[in-house]
Protein backbone atom coordinates (compact mmCIF):
# COMPACT_ATOMS: atom_id res chain seq x y z
CA UNK A 1 0.00 0.00 0.00
CA UNK A 2 1.33 3.40 -0.93
CA UNK A 3 1.42 5.77 2.02
CA UNK A 4 3.56 8.61 0.81
CA UNK A 5 2.90 9.50 -2.80
CA UNK A 6 -0.75 8.72 -3.52
CA UNK A 7 -2.93 11.80 -3.91
CA UNK A 8 -4.49 12.48 -0.52
CA UNK A 9 -8.05 13.42 0.27
CA UNK A 10 -6.90 16.19 2.61
CA UNK A 11 -6.53 19.60 0.97
CA UNK A 12 -3.41 21.70 1.31
CA UNK A 13 -3.27 23.44 4.68
CA UNK A 14 -4.56 26.99 4.89
CA UNK A 15 -5.20 29.48 7.63
CA UNK A 16 -8.43 28.17 9.07
CA UNK A 17 -11.55 29.78 7.60
CA UNK A 18 -14.15 31.11 9.97
CA UNK A 19 -17.88 30.75 10.31
CA UNK A 20 -20.25 33.21 11.86
CA UNK A 21 -19.44 34.93 15.14
CA UNK A 22 -21.17 32.20 17.12
CA UNK A 23 -19.00 29.35 15.81
CA UNK A 24 -16.09 28.61 18.16
CA UNK A 25 -12.62 28.30 16.69
CA UNK A 26 -11.47 26.04 19.54
CA UNK A 27 -13.31 23.22 21.32
CA UNK A 28 -11.47 22.00 24.43
CA UNK A 29 -12.69 18.61 25.64
CA UNK A 30 -12.25 17.52 29.25
CA UNK A 31 -12.85 13.74 29.58
CA UNK A 32 -13.95 12.84 33.11
CA UNK A 33 -14.97 9.81 35.14
CA UNK A 34 -16.21 10.33 38.69
CA UNK A 35 -14.66 13.78 39.06
CA UNK A 36 -17.38 15.47 41.12
CA UNK A 37 -14.82 17.29 43.31
CA UNK A 38 -12.32 18.43 40.67
CA UNK A 39 -14.56 19.15 37.67
CA UNK A 40 -15.93 22.56 38.67
CA UNK A 41 -12.55 24.08 39.75
CA UNK A 42 -11.02 22.77 36.49
CA UNK A 43 -13.72 24.25 34.24
CA UNK A 44 -13.76 27.60 36.05
CA UNK A 45 -10.00 27.94 35.88
CA UNK A 46 -9.85 26.95 32.21
CA UNK A 47 -12.74 29.23 31.31
CA UNK A 48 -11.16 32.17 33.08
CA UNK A 49 -7.83 31.53 31.33
CA UNK A 50 -9.42 31.32 27.87
CA UNK A 51 -11.52 34.42 28.50
CA UNK A 52 -8.40 36.40 29.44
CA UNK A 53 -5.88 35.07 26.90
CA UNK A 54 -7.58 33.41 23.91
CA UNK A 55 -8.49 35.95 21.20
CA UNK A 56 -11.16 33.87 19.41
CA UNK A 57 -14.46 32.26 20.24
CA UNK A 58 -14.09 29.00 22.19
CA UNK A 59 -16.06 26.18 23.76
CA UNK A 60 -15.35 23.87 26.72
CA UNK A 61 -16.95 20.43 26.39
CA UNK A 62 -17.21 18.10 29.38
CA UNK A 63 -17.14 14.48 28.16
CA UNK A 64 -18.54 12.34 30.97
CA UNK A 65 -17.43 8.69 30.63
CA UNK A 66 -20.33 6.95 32.39
CA UNK A 67 -19.65 8.49 35.81
CA UNK A 68 -21.53 6.96 38.73
CA UNK A 69 -21.19 9.88 41.19
CA UNK A 70 -22.61 13.39 40.88
CA UNK A 71 -20.34 14.36 37.97
CA UNK A 72 -23.30 14.49 35.50
CA UNK A 73 -25.14 16.94 37.75
CA UNK A 74 -22.03 19.14 38.09
CA UNK A 75 -21.62 19.08 34.31
CA UNK A 76 -25.19 20.15 33.66
CA UNK A 77 -24.98 22.93 36.23
CA UNK A 78 -21.82 24.31 34.63
CA UNK A 79 -23.47 24.11 31.21
CA UNK A 80 -26.45 26.09 32.48
CA UNK A 81 -24.33 28.76 34.16
CA UNK A 82 -21.56 29.34 31.58
CA UNK A 83 -22.52 29.99 27.91
CA UNK A 84 -19.25 28.53 26.56
CA UNK A 85 -19.60 25.19 28.39
CA UNK A 86 -21.28 22.09 26.94
CA UNK A 87 -21.90 18.77 28.71
CA UNK A 88 -21.81 15.44 26.86
CA UNK A 89 -22.79 12.18 28.55
CA UNK A 90 -21.57 8.73 27.42
CA UNK A 91 -22.91 5.52 28.89
CA UNK A 92 -19.62 3.64 28.30
CA UNK A 93 -16.24 4.19 29.89
CA UNK A 94 -13.09 5.01 27.95
CA UNK A 95 -11.21 8.26 27.46
CA UNK A 96 -10.51 7.45 23.81
CA UNK A 97 -14.18 6.69 23.20
CA UNK A 98 -15.18 10.04 24.74
CA UNK A 99 -12.66 12.02 22.68
CA UNK A 100 -13.60 10.33 19.41
CA UNK A 101 -17.32 10.84 20.02
CA UNK A 102 -17.11 14.51 20.98
CA UNK A 103 -14.48 15.44 18.39
CA UNK A 104 -16.44 13.73 15.62
CA UNK A 105 -19.58 15.72 16.46
CA UNK A 106 -17.89 19.10 17.04
CA UNK A 107 -18.20 21.96 14.54
CA UNK A 108 -15.06 23.77 15.77
CA UNK A 109 -12.15 23.75 13.28
CA UNK A 110 -9.60 23.11 16.08
CA UNK A 111 -10.19 20.34 18.62
CA UNK A 112 -8.17 19.92 21.81
CA UNK A 113 -8.29 18.01 25.06
CA UNK A 114 -6.69 18.22 28.48
CA UNK A 115 -6.96 16.23 31.70
CA UNK A 116 -9.19 17.41 34.48
CA UNK A 117 -6.29 17.79 36.92
CA UNK A 118 -4.76 20.58 34.76
CA UNK A 119 -1.26 19.27 35.43
CA UNK A 120 -0.07 21.18 32.35
CA UNK A 121 0.43 24.93 32.67
CA UNK A 122 -2.37 26.61 30.70
CA UNK A 123 0.04 29.17 29.25
CA UNK A 124 0.98 26.46 26.73
CA UNK A 125 -2.57 26.26 25.34
CA UNK A 126 -2.33 29.13 22.86
CA UNK A 127 1.09 27.96 21.53
CA UNK A 128 -0.47 24.50 21.19
CA UNK A 129 -3.35 25.52 18.93
CA UNK A 130 -1.77 28.46 17.08
CA UNK A 131 0.05 26.27 14.48
CA UNK A 132 -3.26 24.53 13.71
CA UNK A 133 -5.12 27.80 13.24
CA UNK A 134 -2.38 29.21 11.01
CA UNK A 135 -2.29 26.10 8.83
CA UNK A 136 1.28 25.18 9.74
CA UNK A 137 0.52 21.81 11.38
CA UNK A 138 -2.10 19.06 11.49
CA UNK A 139 -1.73 17.97 15.13
CA UNK A 140 -0.06 19.47 18.19
CA UNK A 141 1.07 17.85 21.43
CA UNK A 142 2.48 19.03 24.71
CA UNK A 143 5.83 17.47 25.54
CA UNK A 144 7.17 16.96 29.05
CA UNK A 145 10.38 15.48 27.63
CA UNK A 146 11.52 18.49 25.61
CA UNK A 147 14.73 20.13 26.82
CA UNK A 148 13.02 23.38 27.78
CA UNK A 149 10.13 21.68 29.61
CA UNK A 150 9.93 21.96 33.38
CA UNK A 151 8.48 18.89 35.06
CA UNK A 152 7.86 18.04 38.70
CA UNK A 153 7.22 14.33 39.28
CA UNK A 154 8.64 11.29 41.00
CA UNK A 155 11.39 9.05 39.60
CA UNK A 156 8.98 6.13 39.08
CA UNK A 157 6.71 8.02 36.70
CA UNK A 158 9.71 9.63 35.01
CA UNK A 159 11.23 6.22 34.31
CA UNK A 160 7.94 4.73 33.07
CA UNK A 161 7.27 7.66 30.73
CA UNK A 162 10.75 7.65 29.20
CA UNK A 163 10.82 3.86 28.89
CA UNK A 164 7.44 3.88 27.14
CA UNK A 165 8.57 6.49 24.62
CA UNK A 166 11.77 4.51 23.98
CA UNK A 167 9.59 1.48 23.23
CA UNK A 168 7.58 3.53 20.74
CA UNK A 169 10.74 4.75 19.06
CA UNK A 170 12.25 1.28 18.85
CA UNK A 171 9.15 -0.66 17.80
CA UNK A 172 7.03 1.81 15.81
CA UNK A 173 9.79 4.25 14.74
CA UNK A 174 7.90 7.10 16.43
CA UNK A 175 9.71 10.44 16.29
CA UNK A 176 7.48 12.49 18.61
CA UNK A 177 8.88 12.83 22.10
CA UNK A 178 5.92 12.43 24.47
CA UNK A 179 2.92 10.25 23.65
CA UNK A 180 1.28 10.29 27.07
CA UNK A 181 0.94 13.95 27.96
CA UNK A 182 -2.76 14.75 28.32
CA UNK A 183 -2.50 17.96 26.32
CA UNK A 184 -3.15 17.61 22.58
CA UNK A 185 -4.95 19.27 19.66
CA UNK A 186 -5.94 18.35 16.11
CA UNK A 187 -7.52 20.07 13.12
CA UNK A 188 -11.10 18.96 12.51
CA UNK A 189 -10.55 18.15 8.81
CA UNK A 190 -7.75 15.78 9.85
CA UNK A 191 -9.79 14.26 12.67
CA UNK A 192 -12.66 13.40 10.31
CA UNK A 193 -10.39 11.03 8.36
CA UNK A 194 -7.94 9.94 11.04
CA UNK A 195 -10.25 9.03 13.94
CA UNK A 196 -12.08 6.18 12.13
CA UNK A 197 -8.70 4.44 11.80
CA UNK A 198 -8.00 4.56 15.56
CA UNK A 199 -9.32 1.43 17.28
CA UNK A 200 -8.40 2.00 20.93
CA UNK A 201 -11.04 3.47 23.22
CA UNK A 202 -8.90 3.91 26.34
CA UNK A 203 -5.54 5.38 27.32
CA UNK A 204 -3.72 4.17 24.19
CA UNK A 205 -6.07 6.21 21.97
CA UNK A 206 -3.87 9.28 21.56
CA UNK A 207 -0.68 7.23 21.12
CA UNK A 208 -2.30 5.27 18.30
CA UNK A 209 -3.59 8.50 16.78
CA UNK A 210 -0.12 10.05 16.80
CA UNK A 211 1.59 6.97 15.34
CA UNK A 212 -0.89 6.74 12.45
CA UNK A 213 -0.70 10.48 11.81
CA UNK A 214 3.09 10.39 11.70
CA UNK A 215 3.15 7.37 9.39
CA UNK A 216 0.69 9.15 7.09
CA UNK A 217 3.07 12.09 6.79
CA UNK A 218 0.99 14.59 8.76
CA UNK A 219 2.82 17.38 10.54
CA UNK A 220 2.94 17.14 14.35
CA UNK A 221 3.90 20.24 16.31
CA UNK A 222 5.43 19.81 19.78
CA UNK A 223 5.16 22.39 22.56
CA UNK A 224 7.41 22.24 25.66
CA UNK A 225 5.23 22.40 28.75
CA UNK A 226 5.53 22.98 32.46
CA UNK A 227 3.95 20.01 34.20
CA UNK A 228 3.32 19.12 37.85
CA UNK A 229 2.65 15.51 38.78
CA UNK A 230 -0.61 14.68 40.56
CA UNK A 231 0.24 12.61 43.66
CA UNK A 232 -3.42 11.58 44.02
CA UNK A 233 -3.78 10.14 40.52
CA UNK A 234 -6.14 7.16 40.32
CA UNK A 235 -4.64 5.75 37.12
CA UNK A 236 -3.68 2.08 37.43
CA UNK A 237 -0.12 2.18 36.12
CA UNK A 238 0.48 -1.57 35.64
CA UNK A 239 -2.83 -2.21 33.87
CA UNK A 240 -2.41 0.89 31.70
CA UNK A 241 1.15 -0.11 30.75
CA UNK A 242 -0.03 -3.62 29.84
CA UNK A 243 -2.80 -2.25 27.64
CA UNK A 244 -0.34 0.13 26.00
CA UNK A 245 2.05 -2.70 25.12
CA UNK A 246 -0.84 -4.65 23.62
CA UNK A 247 -1.72 -1.59 21.60
CA UNK A 248 1.87 -1.22 20.40
CA UNK A 249 1.83 -4.83 19.19
CA UNK A 250 -1.55 -4.42 17.44
CA UNK A 251 -0.61 -1.18 15.67
CA UNK A 252 2.82 -2.52 14.68
CA UNK A 253 1.24 -5.63 13.21
CA UNK A 254 -1.30 -3.55 11.27
CA UNK A 255 1.39 -1.26 9.89
CA UNK A 256 3.59 -4.19 8.86
CA UNK A 257 0.66 -5.95 7.19
CA UNK A 258 -0.45 -2.85 5.27
CA UNK A 259 -4.06 -3.05 6.45
CA UNK A 260 -4.34 0.68 7.21
CA UNK A 261 -5.20 2.99 4.27
CA UNK A 262 -2.93 5.80 5.44
CA UNK A 263 -2.51 7.12 1.91
CA UNK A 264 -5.94 8.72 2.26
CA UNK A 265 -4.41 11.13 4.77
CA UNK A 266 -1.64 12.39 2.50
CA UNK A 267 -1.40 16.11 1.83
CA UNK A 268 -0.94 17.35 -1.76
CA UNK A 269 2.40 18.78 -2.82
CA UNK A 270 3.12 22.16 -1.32
CA UNK A 271 1.24 24.16 1.28
CA UNK A 272 2.09 27.47 -0.38
CA UNK A 273 -0.71 28.47 -2.81
CA UNK A 274 1.88 29.08 -5.53
CA UNK A 275 3.02 25.46 -5.29
CA UNK A 276 -0.49 24.15 -5.93
CA UNK A 277 -0.36 25.49 -9.47
CA UNK A 278 2.59 23.25 -10.31
CA UNK A 279 1.49 20.37 -12.52
CA UNK A 280 2.83 16.83 -12.69
CA UNK A 281 5.22 17.18 -9.76
CA UNK A 282 6.77 13.77 -8.95
CA UNK A 283 5.75 12.94 -5.39
CA UNK A 284 8.26 11.33 -3.07
CA UNK A 285 11.00 11.31 -5.72
CA UNK A 286 13.78 12.52 -3.42
CA UNK A 287 12.88 10.03 -0.69
CA UNK A 288 12.60 7.22 -3.24
CA UNK A 289 16.01 8.04 -4.70
CA UNK A 290 17.60 7.92 -1.26
CA UNK A 291 15.88 4.65 -0.41
CA UNK A 292 16.75 3.13 -3.77
CA UNK A 293 20.40 4.13 -3.43
CA UNK A 294 20.64 2.62 0.05
CA UNK A 295 18.97 -0.61 -1.06
CA UNK A 296 21.05 -0.63 -4.23
CA UNK A 297 24.31 -0.21 -2.34
CA UNK A 298 23.49 -3.07 0.01
CA UNK A 299 22.30 -5.20 -2.91
CA UNK A 300 25.53 -4.57 -4.79
CA UNK A 301 27.60 -5.70 -1.81
CA UNK A 302 25.37 -8.74 -1.45
CA UNK A 303 25.70 -9.47 -5.17
CA UNK A 304 29.50 -9.18 -5.15
CA UNK A 305 29.71 -11.46 -2.12
CA UNK A 306 27.51 -14.06 -3.82
CA UNK A 307 29.48 -13.78 -7.05
CA UNK A 308 32.76 -14.37 -5.24
CA UNK A 309 31.29 -17.44 -3.53
CA UNK A 310 29.69 -18.90 -6.68
CA UNK A 311 32.82 -18.16 -8.76
CA UNK A 312 34.73 -20.73 -6.71
CA UNK A 313 32.41 -23.49 -7.94
CA UNK A 314 31.79 -22.49 -11.56
CA UNK A 315 32.50 -20.17 -14.43
CA UNK A 316 32.01 -16.41 -14.40
CA UNK A 317 28.75 -16.48 -16.40
CA UNK A 318 27.08 -19.04 -14.12
CA UNK A 319 28.29 -17.26 -10.98
CA UNK A 320 27.03 -13.94 -12.33
CA UNK A 321 23.61 -15.36 -13.21
CA UNK A 322 23.08 -17.04 -9.84
CA UNK A 323 24.31 -14.01 -7.86
CA UNK A 324 22.07 -11.70 -9.86
CA UNK A 325 19.04 -13.95 -9.42
CA UNK A 326 19.29 -14.19 -5.64
CA UNK A 327 20.15 -10.52 -5.16
CA UNK A 328 17.38 -9.46 -7.57
CA UNK A 329 14.70 -11.20 -5.48
CA UNK A 330 16.03 -9.56 -2.31
CA UNK A 331 16.39 -6.21 -4.07
CA UNK A 332 12.79 -6.24 -5.36
CA UNK A 333 11.41 -7.16 -1.93
CA UNK A 334 13.45 -4.43 -0.20
CA UNK A 335 12.54 -1.74 -2.73
CA UNK A 336 8.89 -2.77 -2.61
CA UNK A 337 8.69 -2.19 1.13
CA UNK A 338 11.30 0.47 1.89
CA UNK A 339 11.57 2.60 -1.25
CA UNK A 340 8.07 2.60 -2.71
CA UNK A 341 6.09 2.03 0.49
CA UNK A 342 4.12 -1.01 -0.69
CA UNK A 343 2.87 -3.05 2.26
CA UNK A 344 0.99 -6.29 2.54
CA UNK A 345 1.07 -9.38 0.34
CA UNK A 346 -1.22 -8.09 -2.37
CA UNK A 347 0.58 -7.99 -5.73
CA UNK A 348 3.80 -9.40 -4.28
CA UNK A 349 4.03 -12.24 -6.82
CA UNK A 350 3.38 -9.87 -9.73
CA UNK A 351 6.00 -7.46 -8.43
CA UNK A 352 8.58 -10.25 -8.17
CA UNK A 353 7.73 -11.40 -11.71
CA UNK A 354 8.21 -7.86 -13.01
CA UNK A 355 11.38 -7.61 -10.94
CA UNK A 356 12.70 -10.71 -12.68
CA UNK A 357 12.13 -9.04 -16.03
CA UNK A 358 14.18 -6.13 -14.80
CA UNK A 359 16.71 -8.70 -13.57
CA UNK A 360 16.86 -10.11 -17.10
CA UNK A 361 17.78 -6.72 -18.46
CA UNK A 362 20.49 -6.37 -15.83
CA UNK A 363 21.71 -9.87 -16.63
CA UNK A 364 21.98 -8.96 -20.30
CA UNK A 365 24.03 -5.86 -19.50
CA UNK A 366 26.41 -7.58 -17.07
CA UNK A 367 26.72 -10.77 -19.10
CA UNK A 368 27.40 -8.73 -22.21
CA UNK A 369 30.09 -6.83 -20.34
CA UNK A 370 31.73 -10.08 -19.22
CA UNK A 371 31.55 -11.47 -22.75
CA UNK A 372 33.21 -8.34 -24.09
CA UNK A 373 35.92 -8.61 -21.41
CA UNK A 374 36.58 -12.28 -22.21
CA UNK A 375 36.76 -11.43 -25.90
CA UNK A 376 39.33 -8.74 -25.18
CA UNK A 377 41.54 -10.94 -22.96
CA UNK A 378 41.62 -14.69 -22.54
CA UNK A 379 42.35 -14.74 -18.79
CA UNK A 380 41.19 -11.52 -17.07
CA UNK A 381 42.09 -10.93 -13.44
CA UNK A 382 39.38 -11.30 -10.80
CA UNK A 383 39.71 -7.62 -9.84
CA UNK A 384 39.20 -6.66 -13.48
CA UNK A 385 36.04 -8.75 -13.67
CA UNK A 386 34.69 -7.04 -10.54
CA UNK A 387 35.48 -3.58 -11.95
CA UNK A 388 33.65 -4.36 -15.19
CA UNK A 389 30.68 -5.77 -13.30
CA UNK A 390 30.49 -2.69 -11.07
CA UNK A 391 30.41 -0.39 -14.09
CA UNK A 392 27.75 -2.53 -15.78
CA UNK A 393 25.70 -2.65 -12.58
CA UNK A 394 25.74 1.14 -12.31
CA UNK A 395 24.18 1.40 -15.74
CA UNK A 396 21.69 -1.33 -14.88
CA UNK A 397 20.84 0.41 -11.61
CA UNK A 398 19.72 3.62 -13.32
CA UNK A 399 17.54 1.65 -15.70
CA UNK A 400 16.21 -0.48 -12.81
CA UNK A 401 15.06 2.59 -10.86
CA UNK A 402 13.25 4.02 -13.88
CA UNK A 403 11.51 0.70 -14.55
CA UNK A 404 10.61 0.21 -10.89
CA UNK A 405 9.11 3.69 -10.63
CA UNK A 406 7.26 3.73 -13.95
CA UNK A 407 6.28 0.06 -14.37
CA UNK A 408 6.69 -2.18 -11.32
CA UNK A 409 5.60 0.29 -8.61
CA UNK A 410 3.78 3.09 -10.42
CA UNK A 411 2.15 5.94 -8.52
CA UNK A 412 -1.24 4.35 -7.93
CA UNK A 413 -3.03 2.50 -5.14
CA UNK A 414 -2.58 -1.22 -5.06
CA UNK A 415 -5.41 -3.51 -6.12
CA UNK A 416 -7.82 -4.03 -3.31
CA UNK A 417 -7.00 -0.75 -1.58
CA UNK A 418 -10.00 1.05 -3.00
CA UNK A 419 -12.42 -0.61 -0.65
CA UNK A 420 -10.25 -0.05 2.38
CA UNK A 421 -9.52 3.51 1.45
CA UNK A 422 -13.19 4.18 0.99
CA UNK A 423 -13.65 3.58 4.69
CA UNK A 424 -11.96 6.88 5.37
CA UNK A 425 -13.86 9.05 2.92
CA UNK A 426 -16.10 11.77 4.36
CA UNK A 427 -19.19 9.81 3.26
CA UNK A 428 -18.11 6.72 5.17
CA UNK A 429 -17.19 8.79 8.20
CA UNK A 430 -20.64 10.36 8.18
CA UNK A 431 -22.19 6.91 8.31
CA UNK A 432 -20.48 6.23 11.64
CA UNK A 433 -20.49 9.68 13.24
CA UNK A 434 -22.80 12.69 13.03
CA UNK A 435 -21.62 15.03 10.30
CA UNK A 436 -20.72 18.41 11.85
CA UNK A 437 -21.89 21.51 10.00
CA UNK A 438 -19.49 22.93 7.44
CA UNK A 439 -18.04 26.38 7.58
CA UNK A 440 -17.08 28.80 4.77
CA UNK A 441 -13.95 28.13 2.80
CA UNK A 442 -12.85 31.68 2.04
CA UNK A 443 -9.09 31.57 2.67
CA UNK A 444 -8.85 35.03 4.18
CA UNK A 445 -12.06 35.31 6.16
CA UNK A 446 -11.45 36.80 9.63
CA UNK A 447 -11.62 34.42 12.56
CA UNK A 448 -14.59 34.95 14.87
CA UNK A 449 -13.65 37.06 17.86
CA UNK A 450 -14.50 35.98 21.38
CA UNK A 451 -17.32 38.01 22.93
CA UNK A 452 -15.88 40.70 25.18
CA UNK A 453 -18.47 40.42 27.94
CA UNK A 454 -20.23 37.59 29.71
CA UNK A 455 -21.60 36.85 33.20
CA UNK A 456 -18.15 35.88 34.56
CA UNK A 457 -16.11 38.75 33.14
CA UNK A 458 -15.41 40.40 36.49
CA UNK A 459 -17.31 38.58 39.20
CA UNK A 460 -15.27 35.41 39.73
CA UNK A 461 -11.66 35.25 40.99
CA UNK A 462 -9.35 32.62 39.59
CA UNK A 463 -9.90 29.45 41.63
CA UNK A 464 -7.08 27.45 43.12
CA UNK A 465 -6.52 24.32 40.95
CA UNK A 466 -7.42 20.98 42.43
CA UNK A 467 -5.65 17.83 41.35
CA UNK A 468 -7.76 14.91 40.10
CA UNK A 469 -6.96 12.15 37.67
CA UNK A 470 -3.89 12.24 35.49
CA UNK A 471 -2.95 10.77 32.15
CA UNK A 472 0.07 9.04 33.75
Amino acid sequence: MRTDSSPGTLPAREHLPAGDAGTPVLDVVIPVYNEEKDLQPCVLRLHDHLRRTFPYAFRITIADNASTDTTPQVSRRLEAEIPEVRAYRLEQKGRGRALRTVWSASDAPVLAYMDVDLSTDLNALLPLVAPLISGHSDLAIGSRLARSSRVVRGPKREFISRAYNLILRGSLQARFSDAQCGFKAIRRDVAQLLLPLVEDTGWFFDTEMLVLAERAGLRIHEVPVDWVDDPDSTVHIVRTATDDLKGVWRVGKALAGGSLPLDRLARPFGDDPRDREIKDVPKGLARQLVGFCVVGGLSTLFYLLLYSVFRQFGGSQLANALALLVSAVANTAANRRLTFGVRGRGGAVRHQAQGLVVFGIGLALTSGSLAALNAATSDPAHSTELAVLIAANLAATVLRFLLFRAWVFPDRREDGDTGAAALTTPTAVAAHHPAPPTYPTAPHAPLPQRPTAHPYATARPTPTPTRGTDSR
